[in-house]
């Protein structure tokens, strides 16, 4: 049995997350400042819902030191899955934060509350500002990492709410309406529950062995069904074992026998280039009758 594996280190954004938590922290003070000057709730609410894209943040930023930790006796893969773990909580924290938002908003429809005025527009305005350009900073990572995707999901929820706190504050100032407030939560709620659901998913996915999205098993297989003197393939299995680095082990049936290690590189090699997958582990066997592969029969792939 040979294995091989591509050492490409996740790409590091300590300095992504550094300024974005030293951004947030400093929003959550100011908030508590001018929510306890002006006796605001909302205000005082909403820094409590910061302090939790915080912890959000820390949580990201603490999984993707973890996945760079070496390997050792007890764990043979390092700790690389911290980083889907904590995109999964991540998108469970956000889903709850907008489960919570969505109560307030259908509890403001009921009972519509005032908002306090240019105070809280011009805190929420300063929210968008330090919001965005925290999601920015993880904007070029969140296609390639699903634990940069939560943390950039995070800030970019909170860029959308606040937007929306200015939006229905100058809309109530304007016209009296102030049904506005909770509507237009509920529509920014929506679109963020969608992107944060398709995180949630793709995390739970791949914490449960799940094949990853961006792989397709039916053509992995027939590559591997295609390679010269393979006459079968079975027991192959696709897994992630971070939520950057993809892993694969196979079982190829080679009649001829072992075919020499230059068949296993060119193979690893385009498994990695055509497909992605970092690290494969392949089994050669001959088919001897004699001597099955008792995990044949129960593979069923």
């Amino acid at each position: 049995m040979i294995h091989h594996e591509h050492n490409h280190a996740p790409k590091t954004h300590n300095r992504a997350f550094l300024i974005g938590t030293g951004l947030n922290i400093s929003f959550v003070l100011v908030e508590v400042w001018f929510g306890l000057l002006t006796n605001s709730l909302a205000l005082l609410a909403d820094a409590g819902h910061n302090l939790s894209d915080v912890l959000g943040l820390l949580l990201a930023w603490g999984a993707s030191y973890l996945v760079q930790r070496p390997t050792n006796h007890k764990y043979t893969y390092g700790l690389r899955r911290s980083s889907i773990l904590a995109a999964l909580i991540n998108a469970i924290l956000l889903l709850l934060t907008m489960g919570g938002i969505t109560w307030e908003a259908i509890r403001r429809l009921q009972e519509p509350t005032p908002i306090a005025g240019g105070t809280v527009i011009l805190v929420a305005g300063i929210g968008v500002v330090i919001n965005t350009v925290t999601a920015l900073l993880f904007l070029s990572g969140r296609d390639e990492d699903m634990n940069i995707r939560g943390a950039f999901l995070h800030m970019a929820a909170d860029a959308l709410v606040s937007v929306g706190v200015v939006l229905a504050g100058i809309a109530i100032l304007l016209t009296g309406w102030l049904w506005f407030d909770p509507v237009i939560s509920l529509v920014i709620v929506t679109v963020i529950v969608v992107g944060t659901w398709q995180l949630f998913k793709d995390a739970l996915q791949l914490i449960l062995d799940g094949v990853p999205q961006q792989i397709e098993l039916i053509a992995v297989r027939t590559f591997l069904h295609e390679l010269q003197g393979v006459t079968q393939v079975h027991d192959l299995h696709i897994w992630a074992m971070s939520t950057t680095e993809i892993a694969l082990t196979a079982h190829l049936v080679i009649p001829e026998g072992y075919t020499g290690d230059r068949f296993l590189t060119d193979t690893c090699e385009a498994l990695h280039n055509n497909f992605g997958i970092d690290h494969s582990t392949l089994q050669i066997e001959s088919g001897d009758a004699d001597y099955p592969c008792h995990l044949e029969s129960a593979s069923n792939v």
